[in-house]
């Protein structure tokens, strides 16, 4: 009969067997990262959390091969979603995606399917079978080393692995900020541990007190009857389409097209963002802020940052006498933005609420019905408004929805190429888009105090397999930029996300 001592050395194989597996597991990572090569601090974090996490769920389950298979699966999960997110995003999974999980319980549509609905059957179907045959094959170490020999290996795994995550982040080497390299250097148990350590470096509520304010344009006289109205629409997934394809209708954009020409300003819109990640893009417009003054809370300022309150374009207009409103026709607590948008100066949030199922646009609403809200507010309206618009119709995934009859004969020129379905479910909301802008133009123009008009994307739609077909790298998307009075020939200059606020602002 083995001896207590015999029975703990047997936990010792699957311990050392999951964390050599763990370092194969993220040989699968997308981009690469080098196993071989790392700072030794980066070695000893990921054992150390390896211990520790090997320690709780020994304490839990009293299995060893169980619980390293749960560190292994976790592990593995991990990379998965990070080798999706590479491959739509292209960017590694950070430690501030990590809300998604919770976001993908709330929102399934909008994450599950880039990460394939088969694919996580799957992994789900091979946990359960795992769990139940190793529940019956493995025999509980507690029946066999008692509790307090049990709890004192236990403890001992833990205490080892506190060590090491000790060791392996004192005085670390800084981080990049960007991903992949950080990756590389850290791994990717390593590279969470050191982005969690820059932010509690950043205290968030002291670096947004200590922000500067892009806006601080002087003291205003004019009175609230003079200020021209203004509407900013961060469109989703908007770009100008016809730099993958040559083939696409001029109707899709031609409102687009005769606002670009009779713009103040209009350009390239150099976004920090691809596919995803509004956010960014989102902020560096309210913000007037670059990424780099963000530091590590540039990836999600909404996460910790921004619910301290930053000075906006939002916040600089209510000085000055405006209403300050977001329309966003999605759930108001998507990226925590019922809790942000008061911080940064917005008096009232539209959201999904406002609209009808007669709204709807695909699985979204739609554009137009966005425009026509807009409108609304501005007809009720008994002062200046700065209307904030952030739109979903073009959101994907876009390959849950079908090319209808005659898309392809209205959106093209000439017939696409086989595998472009995407695409042309694309240009059938983005040709919604132009409408859009089309009406919120003309309505603008028509008000008693005539306004302004800001439109831009905030990141590429996701079409992997599309730009992969025309060699599209340039993931900038469009803005424009035009006023009451048209011009002809509107001066065309590529602007950063942080500069476009500003520059709408001295316009108007």
């Amino acid at each position: 009969m083995a001896t207590p001592v015999e029975n703990i050395g047997g936990a010792l194989v699957p311990l050392a067997a999951g964390i050599f597996l763990s370092f194969c597991i993220e040989r699968l990572l997308q981009p690469r990262s080098a196993v071989s090569g790392r700072l030794v601090k980066a070695y000893a974090v990921h054992v150390g959390l390896w211990l520790l996490f090997f320690a709780f769920g020994l304490a839990l389950w009293q299995r060893p091969y169980f619980a390293s298979g749960l560190n292994l699966a976790g592990m593995l999960v991990l990379v998965l979603v990070s080798n999706a997110k590479f491959a739509t995003l292209r960017e590694p999974f950070l430690l501030s995606d990590f809300r998604f999980f919770k976001a993908l319980l709330q929102h399934p549509r909008l994450y599950l399917p880039f990460f394939g609905v088969l694919p996580a059957i799957a992994c789900a179907l091979v946990f359960v079978v795992f769990c139940i045959v190793v529940a019956q094959l493995e025999a509980s170490m507690l029946r066999q080393v008692g509790p307090s020999v049990l709890a004192g290996f236990c403890f001992t795994l833990a205490a080892a692995g506190a060590v090491l995550l000790w060791m392996g982040t004192r005085n670390p080497a800084p981080v990049t900020l960007d991903p992949a390299l950080d990756l590389n250097a850290f791994g990717l148990l390593g590279s969470f541990v050191r982005y969690w350590q820059a932010e509690q470096a950043s205290n968030p509520k002291e670096l947004a007190s200590r922000l500067p304010n892009a806006f601080r344009l002087g003291s205003v006289s004019a009175e609230s009857a003079k200020l021209p109205n203004i509407v900013a629409v961060q469109c989703e997934s908007f770009f100008d389409v016809r730099r993958v394809y040559g083939g696409i209708h001029p109707d899709v954009l031609k409102n687009f097209d005769a606002l670009t020409k009779s713009s103040s300003r209009a350009g390239r819109l150099n976004v920090a963002a691809w596919g995803a990640n509004t956010v960014r893009t989102e902020f560096a417009f309210l913000s007037g802020l670059p990424p780099a003054a963000l530091g590590v809370h540039q990836f999600n300022p909404y996460r910790k940052l921004a619910r301290h309150g930053v000075p906006t374009i939002a916040s600089e207009l209510k000085k000055r006498g405006y209403r300050t409103i977001c329309v966003h026709p999605y759930a108001a607590g998507f990226y925590d933005r019922d809790v942000v948008f008061p911080a940064l100066g917005f008096d009232e949030f539209v959201d999904v609420k406002a609209f009808s199922e007669a709204d709807l646009s695909g699985p979204y609403v739609g554009d137009v019905a966005v425009a026509d809200k807009v409108a609304e507010l501005f007809a009720n309206a008994t002062g200046p408004l700065f209307v904030f618009v952030i739109t979903m119709e073009n959101h994907g995934p876009l390959h849950q929805e079908k090319v209808a009859d005659g898309d392809e004969q209205r959106l093209y020129l000439t017939s696409p190429p086989k595998g472009f379905d995407e695409l042309t479910i694309y240009l059938r909301h983005l040709q919604h888009t132009d409408a859009m802008l089309g009406k919120l133009h003309t309505m603008l123009n028509a008000l008693q105090q005539p306004g302004w008009l800001c439109a831009y994307g905030d990141h590429v739609p996701i079409l992997p397999s599309i730009y992969a077909s025309s060699g599209f790298v340039d993931g900038n998307t469009d803005y424009l930029i035009i006023g009451p009075e048209e011009r002809r020939g509107g001066l065309q200059h590529d602007l950063a996300p942080e500069e476009l606020a500003m520059c709408l602002l001295r316009l108007a």
